[in-house]
């Protein structure tokens, strides 16, 4: 039997030591939904191991195939060209290892679930959502791509019952959290809540965070960490890269 592609899930990295413990986590639960399946975790900085020296000690053990997720919630920078680039390299350097890129986490109806979760565990009862505006707090990007997904997600959110859900970044883009907590206020909404849009600790959610403390939020939201949504929504993002991949050149 031909052994499925080993799932490198790409994280950015951060000198926060509560990513890459978020990341691992994260890995860990995806490992626990399908046993059998190895999962390794490689970082673009800061952190170790490099999605290279990864990548050189799987090739160096003799694995053929790797499908590499990015561990991304929209389609930016990273995703378009940090990860490609980085990959891109390894290819010419390991021309027995065949290297396929899978497709970002967002959007997806899992995230929302996530999401809400993480609101529910704040403190948010399923009765509140018709008194509550909800600030969806992403980490921020300068791709217009990106925060227009972002304004998407708040405005399909906001129909499935919530008063209000406005899109706010952490950096690059406007508004910020605290402002956009003070917009709510300033049109009457009684109860506001803060879901960060971002998958690990570090410092732009810390920036998220502080925001939402500065403007006087009702309720702050954790990150989506290793949430079983988001481990399921990896294994997805996986098998839908593995259908594919017949149809994709190796050198995409």
């Amino acid at each position: 039997m031909t052994a499925s592609p080993v799932l490198l899930v790409v994280a950015h990295g951060s000198r926060d030591p509560r990513h890459a413990a978020t990341v691992t986590a994260l890995a860990e639960r995806v490992r626990s939904l399908r046993p059998g399946l190895r999962v390794e975790t490689g970082f673009l900085d800061f952190c170790a191991p490099s999605v290279p020296r990864l990548l050189d000690r799987l090739a160096a053990e003799g694995v053929r195939e790797v499908i590499a997720l990015p561990l991304l919630l929209t389609r930016a920078f990273h995703a378009k060209s940090d990860i490609p680039g980085v990959l891109r390299e390894a290819r010419s350097r390991l021309p027995q290892l065949r290297i396929e890129q899978a497709d970002v986490l967002g959007p997806s109806p899992l995230l929302t679930t996530a999401l809400e979760q993480r609101l529910y565990e704040a403190g948010i009862r399923p009765g509140d959502r018709a008194s509550t505006g909800v600030v969806l707090a992403s980490a921020g990007s300068s791709d217009p791509e990106a925060i227009a997904v972002i304004a998407a997600i708040a405005r399909e959110w906001r129909h499935t019952g919530w008063c209000a859900v406005r899109p706010a970044f952490a950096s690059a883009s406007f508004p910020r959290t605290a402002d956009a907590v003070r917009a709510l206020r300033a049109d009457g909404v009684r109860r506001v809540a803060v879901a960060p849009y971002v998958i690990a600790p570090g410092r732009l959610p810390d920036r998220i965070a502080a925001g939402a403390r500065e403007a006087g939020a009702d309720i702050l939201a954790g990150v989506l960490g290793p949430a079983p949504e988001l481990a399921r929504l990896l294994l997805a993002r996986y098998d839908e890269s593995r259908t594919a991949r017949p149809l994709m050149a190796l050198s995409a």
